[in-house]
Protein backbone atom coordinates (compact mmCIF):
# COMPACT_ATOMS: atom_id res chain seq x y z
CA UNK A 1 0.00 0.00 0.00
CA UNK A 2 1.36 3.40 -1.11
CA UNK A 3 2.24 5.81 2.13
CA UNK A 4 1.83 9.75 2.30
CA UNK A 5 4.59 12.35 3.40
CA UNK A 6 5.09 12.52 6.66
CA UNK A 7 4.54 14.98 7.90
CA UNK A 8 1.87 15.81 5.23
CA UNK A 9 -0.40 18.81 5.09
CA UNK A 10 -3.84 19.50 3.28
CA UNK A 11 -5.60 22.33 2.61
CA UNK A 12 -9.20 22.14 4.28
CA UNK A 13 -12.35 23.56 5.08
CA UNK A 14 -14.18 22.51 8.27
CA UNK A 15 -17.59 23.41 9.32
CA UNK A 16 -19.66 21.60 11.77
CA UNK A 17 -20.67 18.37 10.63
CA UNK A 18 -16.84 17.54 8.97
CA UNK A 19 -15.25 14.47 9.42
CA UNK A 20 -11.44 13.98 9.11
CA UNK A 21 -9.94 10.35 8.89
CA UNK A 22 -6.59 9.51 9.51
CA UNK A 23 -5.40 5.81 8.83
CA UNK A 24 -1.63 4.97 9.59
CA UNK A 25 0.82 2.94 11.85
CA UNK A 26 3.10 4.15 14.09
CA UNK A 27 6.68 3.48 12.80
CA UNK A 28 8.17 2.06 15.80
CA UNK A 29 7.29 0.12 19.12
CA UNK A 30 5.69 2.25 21.70
CA UNK A 31 8.59 1.60 24.14
CA UNK A 32 10.63 3.43 21.75
CA UNK A 33 8.47 6.57 22.83
CA UNK A 34 6.52 7.17 19.16
CA UNK A 35 4.63 10.14 18.89
CA UNK A 36 1.54 11.46 16.70
CA UNK A 37 0.32 14.88 16.29
CA UNK A 38 -2.22 16.67 14.07
CA UNK A 39 -2.77 20.29 14.18
CA UNK A 40 -5.52 22.23 12.53
CA UNK A 41 -4.02 25.46 11.59
CA UNK A 42 -6.11 28.68 10.70
CA UNK A 43 -4.00 29.17 7.62
CA UNK A 44 -2.15 27.78 5.13
CA UNK A 45 1.61 27.89 6.95
CA UNK A 46 2.27 26.07 10.07
CA UNK A 47 3.40 28.91 12.02
CA UNK A 48 -0.41 30.20 12.48
CA UNK A 49 -3.25 29.86 15.11
CA UNK A 50 -4.25 26.15 16.01
CA UNK A 51 -7.86 25.46 16.42
CA UNK A 52 -6.75 21.98 17.13
CA UNK A 53 -4.01 20.71 18.72
CA UNK A 54 -4.43 16.65 19.02
CA UNK A 55 -1.09 14.70 20.05
CA UNK A 56 -0.16 11.50 21.21
CA UNK A 57 2.68 10.70 22.91
CA UNK A 58 2.30 6.80 23.33
CA UNK A 59 4.10 6.20 26.54
CA UNK A 60 2.72 8.37 28.58
CA UNK A 61 -0.44 10.64 28.06
CA UNK A 62 -2.46 12.17 25.21
CA UNK A 63 -2.30 15.78 24.94
CA UNK A 64 -5.12 18.44 23.42
CA UNK A 65 -4.96 22.11 22.93
CA UNK A 66 -4.63 25.17 21.02
CA UNK A 67 -2.60 27.89 20.17
CA UNK A 68 -3.00 31.44 19.25
CA UNK A 69 -0.02 33.46 17.51
CA UNK A 70 3.03 32.22 19.47
CA UNK A 71 0.73 31.32 22.92
CA UNK A 72 -0.90 28.10 24.04
CA UNK A 73 -3.63 28.00 25.63
CA UNK A 74 -4.30 25.50 28.77
CA UNK A 75 -3.61 21.86 27.60
CA UNK A 76 -5.54 19.23 28.20
CA UNK A 77 -4.01 16.02 29.15
CA UNK A 78 -5.47 12.04 29.42
CA UNK A 79 -2.97 9.44 30.52
CA UNK A 80 -5.54 7.31 28.55
CA UNK A 81 -3.87 5.69 25.54
CA UNK A 82 -6.36 4.38 22.80
CA UNK A 83 -3.76 3.17 20.66
CA UNK A 84 -2.55 -0.47 19.93
CA UNK A 85 0.97 -1.26 19.65
CA UNK A 86 1.90 -2.40 16.62
CA UNK A 87 -1.83 -1.92 15.12
CA UNK A 88 -2.99 0.05 12.27
CA UNK A 89 -5.21 3.24 13.52
CA UNK A 90 -7.40 4.59 12.09
CA UNK A 91 -8.41 8.08 14.05
CA UNK A 92 -11.29 10.21 13.41
CA UNK A 93 -11.63 13.72 14.57
CA UNK A 94 -16.04 14.82 13.94
CA UNK A 95 -16.59 18.73 14.13
CA UNK A 96 -19.16 19.25 16.22
CA UNK A 97 -20.86 22.59 16.97
CA UNK A 98 -19.20 22.84 20.63
CA UNK A 99 -16.13 20.27 20.54
CA UNK A 100 -14.38 17.90 18.66
CA UNK A 101 -14.78 14.44 19.39
CA UNK A 102 -12.46 12.09 18.52
CA UNK A 103 -12.53 8.25 18.16
CA UNK A 104 -9.51 5.60 17.81
CA UNK A 105 -10.68 2.63 15.65
CA UNK A 106 -14.96 3.13 15.92
CA UNK A 107 -14.31 4.04 19.74
CA UNK A 108 -15.58 7.44 21.10
CA UNK A 109 -12.22 8.08 23.30
CA UNK A 110 -11.89 12.05 23.52
CA UNK A 111 -13.76 15.65 23.28
CA UNK A 112 -12.21 18.96 23.21
CA UNK A 113 -14.03 22.54 23.36
CA UNK A 114 -13.51 24.58 20.60
CA UNK A 115 -12.04 27.26 21.30
CA UNK A 116 -11.21 29.03 18.13
CA UNK A 117 -13.98 28.63 15.52
CA UNK A 118 -13.78 25.39 13.46
CA UNK A 119 -14.73 27.09 10.19
CA UNK A 120 -11.70 29.11 10.55
CA UNK A 121 -9.26 26.21 9.93
CA UNK A 122 -7.71 26.05 6.56
CA UNK A 123 -5.17 23.34 6.62
CA UNK A 124 -4.89 20.01 8.56
CA UNK A 125 -0.54 19.24 9.14
CA UNK A 126 -0.17 15.16 10.63
CA UNK A 127 3.29 14.58 11.67
CA UNK A 128 5.88 12.92 13.91
CA UNK A 129 6.74 8.99 14.60
CA UNK A 130 3.53 7.68 12.02
CA UNK A 131 3.32 5.96 8.40
CA UNK A 132 0.35 7.12 7.03
CA UNK A 133 -2.13 5.59 4.11
CA UNK A 134 -4.62 8.53 3.99
CA UNK A 135 -5.94 11.49 5.15
CA UNK A 136 -9.70 12.19 4.31
CA UNK A 137 -11.99 14.60 5.00
CA UNK A 138 -15.78 13.94 4.64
Amino acid sequence: METLPVPYTKCVSLPVGSFVKIKGTFVMPFNMNPELQVDFHTKTEINTHIAFHFRVLCDRYVAMNSRQGENWDEEVRTSVISFENGQPFELGILVLSKEYQVTVNGRQCYTFPHRLDPASVKMIRVWRDVSLTSVTVI
